[in-house]
């Protein structure tokens, strides 16, 4: 234990001690509680031993956002809705870098996407698309199943789907069929 640790300890045992005294004396109610006072003691955030820093780096970085997203597309170049709105079509590689980058970028990897592109603005570029629910559930479909494929730890599966469903959601721009 280091000495500032010992320090705070000592001030919690001493203030614990002036408190059961103020007890056993049968002390004013209407007095404020002294309170002890307690150093905080901050420990770096980053030690040897510690996780990577982000997302991106905890679950494999480029060879796993890539492996996402060429599995995603997979699903997409077989999609009667989703295909059309790729007007590169069936060549779908510059789509399959840009949203890896864009991914990558979210999840704290290499700026690259932005660096490119801009800002991402996403609905912004999804505007000339028709995006109903229809495409949006067929969109989370095909995602769902190249999520599962990586076989990620169930916290780091959650926190990607629930951004991809939120993402999925805030991209739709009509309710028409």
């Amino acid at each position: 234990m280091t000495e500032s640790e010992n320090v705070a300890g000592d001030e919690r045992a001493a203030g614990a001690s002036a408190g059961s005294e103020n007890e056993a004396e049968g002390a004013n109610a209407t007095e404020p509680a002294k309170r002890p006072k307690i150093r905080i003691i901050a420990k770096p955030a980053v030690t040897p031993d510690a996780p990577a820093d982000s997302m991106w780096e905890l679950i494999g970085g480029r060879t796993t956002f890539e492996k996402l997203v060429r599995e995603f597309y997979v699903g997409v170049a077989t999609d009667e809705v989703l295909l059309p709105m790729y007007p590169e079509q069936p060549d779908l590689e510059g789509a399959i870098q840009r949203l890896t980058g864009f991914l990558e970028q979210y999840w704290g990897g290499p700026n690259t996407y932005s660096q490119e592109r801009g800002h991402p603005r996403l609905r912004q570029r999804h505007m000339p698309f028709k995006v109903n629910p229809d495409a949006r559930d067929r969109w989370l479909h095909h995602m769902r199943n190249a999520l599962d494929t990586l076989e990620l730890p169930p916290l780091y599966d959650a926190e990607m789907w629930a951004y991809l469903d939120r993402a999925a959601h805030a991209m739709v721009n009509t309710f028409d069929e």
